[in-house]
């Protein structure tokens, strides 16, 4: 900032020197020479109010730039750290993701060698064990690994998140809430909860949005997720779509175990867990990568909650114009 204030100064500064040095130049050579004006006390006032003005003028063209130049640099310097965090997140992922496939190999190879080890993998995962006591803590260690695993494949989404443009297609948003919703039976517990999905048809159907299909999906089914997983069996869980002033506004809500209110301004943030989430398996990142993509598509994002009652969050998109 100070060197723009120097190259621009000098632009001020130059003609000012040049008259200062003339002045001296006449005042030490001709002494006497001698100007005399005859102008009207009106004249002086509209050119002195002339100055006035310009001065003004100069210091506002100053004031604009100078705000001009201190937002640049603002949005500059919040690009850099988003760029620094996107790198961080993918040097996590490389050191984590390694180390873990070893981790997972070396406990196979230890169930094959254990007595009577079973070396079969079903899913990735070792399913013999040689003694009780052993298949436990294979178990036990092995389910840590996954939990690992999960949490270093969404640092990696959330890394990629906003490093291309959008596609910019138009997305149904009501068929996201119902492919959701239909994706939801398969989660653990999912077919134990009462899963609803409401999304008007007449007198004419939910707009679309404009956005990337494939994150907006992704959003969507981190929120259901949540709803079930935060829920017991028979909860219920209610996708809802709707128009709102120009925003396709979508609510998934559910009758869980709730948040704290002292909790809520912090769970769109990355690897936060609130303390009743911190029993059930979890990266912490689901809320984050939601927060990131309705960022993405110029949205804004909710969460209200009670606590033995359940959890509304709220996503607002914009509404695709033709």
């Amino acid at each position: 900032m100070r060197m723009r204030w120097w190259r621009s100064g000098w632009k001020v500064a130059a003609p000012l020197a040049i008259g200062f040095s003339a002045a001296l130049v006449l005042w030490v050579g001709q002494p006497e020479l001698e100007v005399y004006l005859h102008t009207s006390v009106a004249l002086l006032v509209a050119e002195a109010g002339l100055l006035g003005a310009t001065g003004v003028l100069l210091v506002l063209v100053y004031r604009r730039r100078l705000a001009a130049a201190t937002a640049a640099s603002a949005t500059a310097a919040a690009a850099a750290e988003r760029a620094e965090h996107r790198r961080f997140l993918r040097r996590l992922d490389h050191e984590l993701k390694n180390p873990l496939t070893a981790i997972r190999v070396g406990l196979a190879n230890l169930v094959a060698g254990a007595p009577g080890g079973d070396p079969t993998v079903d899913g990735n995962r070792p399913t013999g064990t040689g003694t009780a006591a052993v298949g436990e803590s294979v178990r036990a260690i092995d389910e840590q690994i996954l939990r690992l695993s999960r949490l270093v494949a969404d640092l990696r989404k959330l890394a990629e998140i906003g490093d291309g443009p959008l596609a910019g297609t138009a997305v149904d948003v009501g068929a996201l809430l119902r492919e959701a919703a239909a994706a939801a039976e398969d989660l653990p517990g999912g077919n134990e909860r009462e899963i609803a999905v409401s999304v008007p048809q007449v007198p004419w159907p939910l707009p679309t949005v404009s956005g990337d299909r494939d994150l907006l999906e992704l959003a969507l089914r981190n929120l259901v997720a949540n709803a079930v997983k935060y829920s017991g069996p028979g909860a219920s869980v209610e996708l809802r779509g709707f128009e709102e002033n120009g925003l396709v506004v979508v609510e998934v809500a559910d009758s869980g175990i709730g948040v704290p209110a002292d909790e809520i301004p912090y769970v769109w943030d990355e690897l936060v867990r609130g303390r009743a989430a911190r029993s059930l398996p979890g990266s912490g990142l689901g809320l984050a990568l939601t927060r990131t993509i309705v960022a993405l598509h110029a949205g804004g994002y909710e969460l209200r909650s009670r606590p033995g009652a359940g959890t509304v969050v709220r996503l607002r998109l914009p509404v695709r114009r033709s």
